[in-house]
């Protein structure tokens, strides 16, 4: 869904909420640290009243903040809390804790989306139609419905209004996160505008019910052949961006089966969910990115149902093959192989020391190594922390990130489910089924029709790009771009040497002028007091004092 242009220009209502919350929870220091706190203080004396005693620790506190805010900063929690690279395990666990819940808005909005998304009214569509929602989440909420042929259908509509919300919100954070990352310097590791700006593309996914449909029906088309995993149908012709129409489907979330004594074989269920994540990822490259246990139904016969498809993950062939290698080498303790594996991944950069983190992935895989060790995702969320990546300077891709909490979270599942569970002995015959299928010749067939486009570019403009540089070349207008480093800094260093140069030799000659100045001569002395000369002295000396005071300051003579 399409929300609109933006005009940059932030609700300052919206605003002074925010730093009320801010305030109300002790994170005045971040405010003022911004420069806002003073800027709206006189304002805000009708908002602000002494701050409440809030004893929690800060992770705590801005969860508490997110939540009062709302819809958008819940959601922006929410993908926070699956970048742990960025923000710490602390805090992402904690923001993990985030409800997507809101009370349900009345039917006759309802009605009114319905009928002006679906263009006729709603009862030439539906035969039942449950006013009372069975979910309701801060975006949308969810009804029970019955299609006129018979169908029973779980119709998703979008709240009201909901659009421009978050539309006017996310002005708001690119204009605080371009203020904090310009005025705390400290902040700028983190690219607060670029979290905003993923943030931004998250959401409208989200908000986009035909991208939903999208993921739905792909997610479906993958297992279709598979017994033990299911996918919700889409009424497409029932379906807009605001609206969604899907199968309704009987089952039991995971949710209550954790929390009661259902009787479901939950070694079966662990199993089959490890063996569905392992084939999302490695074999087709498409991942549920939200395996909370809310949105995992369990039907009959142990056949796992997933729901919820507005965020998902993407891993393109060549990445699932390295990672796939990576699990491989992980589990055979290989940490050479897992350094050179990591640097054809391109996440160890060559300001890495290789032997320093050598050291630090030993020490990671000793800290899980045997009864642990099928804890991958445990291991690979570990290697995306802030602390690893600042020391070593490697460069964590985003579904890397997704793909090590999702995987932590289902080895959670399964623990919860089967405490004797290990995941990974189905990776492990994952992981070899996906490399012996690369020595197959065959497997590379699919890639010859691009490698073919891509030999006939080349043919066809190489010969016209040689003729082009030497015909430049021959006219003398070949141009050559040069990268320089650190060439200002060198700049600025030769100008302040030349200065105090020039200063030096000005104060020499000063104090020679001064030296022949003050020979007695008539025409220079006043009651037989050489002033010139003396005059001369005392520039020369303030002109020395200068420079001597600016080397001191620098440290350095250069």
């Amino acid at each position: 869904m399409n929300i609109g242009p933006y005009n940059n220009r932030p609700d300052m209502g919206r605003l002074r909420e925010i730093i009320r919350v801010m305030t109300k929870y002790h994170f005045g220091n971040i405010l003022e640290a911004v420069g806002l706190k003073n800027r709206l203080f006189e304002t805000l004396k009708l908002y602000i009243k002494s701050p409440e005693e809030v004893h929690e620790p800060a992770h705590v506190r801005l969860r508490l903040v997110l939540e009062e805010l709302g819809t958008t900063f819940i959601k922006l929690g929410q993908v926070l809390s699956t970048r742990a690279d960025l923000v710490g395990r602390e805090v992402a666990e904690e923001l993990a804790k985030l409800q997507d819940e809101a009370p349900p808005f009345p039917f006759e909005d309802v009605k009114r989306v319905l009928e002006s998304e679906l263009g006729v009214p709603m009862e030439e569509v539906f035969s039942e139609f449950q006013e009372e929602p069975v979910a309701s989440a801060s975006i949308g909420q969810v009804h029970r419905a019955h299609l006129r042929n018979g169908d029973a259908v779980a119709v998703k509509v979008q709240r009201p209004g909901i659009a421009n919300t978050v539309k006017s919100d996310i002005i708001l954070m690119k204009y605080l996160a371009k203020l904090a990352n310009d005025r705390v310097p400290g902040l700028r590791y983190y690219n607060l505008p670029g979290i905003v700006a993923e943030f931004e593309r998250a959401i409208r996914k989200e908000l986009d019910y035909h991208q939903e449909a999208n993921n739905v029906e792909r997610f479906r088309a993958m297992f279709m052949d598979d017994e033990t995993v299911y996918a919700p149908y889409v009424y497409r012709e029932y379906s807009t961006g605001r609206v969604l129409t899907m199968e309704y489907v009987d089952g039991v979330k995971l949710t209550d089966i954790l929390k009661s004594d259902i009787k479901f074989n939950a070694r079966v269920i662990a199993e089959r969910g490890a063996r569905c994540y392992f084939k999302q990822i490695f074999i087709h490259g498409f991942f549920h990115a939200d395996p909370h246990p809310g949105n995992i139904l369990v039907q009959k016969g142990n056949v796992l149902c997933f729901l919820d498809f507005g965020m998902m993950g993407h891993l393109d062939r060549s990445f699932r093959d390295r990672l796939a290698e990576l699990f491989i080498l992980l589990m055979n303790y290989d940490v050479n192989g897992i350094v050179n594996q990591l640097r054809y991944m391109n996440i160890l950069t060559e300001e890495t020391d290789l032997e320093e983190v050598k050291y630090d992935i030993i020490d990671l895989l000793d800290r899980y190594y045997g009864a642990d060790v099928r804890k991958v995702g445990e291991i690979l969320t570990e290697f995306t922390m802030p602390g690893m990546i600042r020391r070593h300077r490697i460069r964590i891709p985003r579904d890397f990130v997704l793909l090590a909490r999702v995987m932590s979270m289902a080895e959670d599942l399964g623990e919860r489910l089967d405490p004797r569970f290990n995941g990974l002995e189905v990776a492990w015959e994952m992981t070899h089924k996906l490399i012996r299928n690369r020595l197959n010749p065959l497997r590379n067939l699919d890639e010859v029709p691009a490698a073919i486009i891509e030999l006939e570019h080349i043919m066809n403009d190489l010969p016209r790009d040689l003729i082009s540089a030497l015909q430049k070349l021959e006219e003398g207008k070949l141009k050559m771009e040069l990268e320089h480093r650190n060439l200002d800094e060198i700049s600025v260093r030769i100008e302040r040497s030349t200065n105090r140069i020039s200063l030096a030799m000005l104060v020499s000659a000063l104090i020679i002028g001064s030296s022949l100045v003050t020979i007695p001569r008539e025409a220079l002395i006043l009651e037989k007091f050489p002033f010139l000369g003396i005059f001369g002295f005392a520039v020369s000396f303030l002109i020395a004092l200068a420079l001597i005071v600016s080397i001191i300051k620098s440290r350095r003579l250069s």
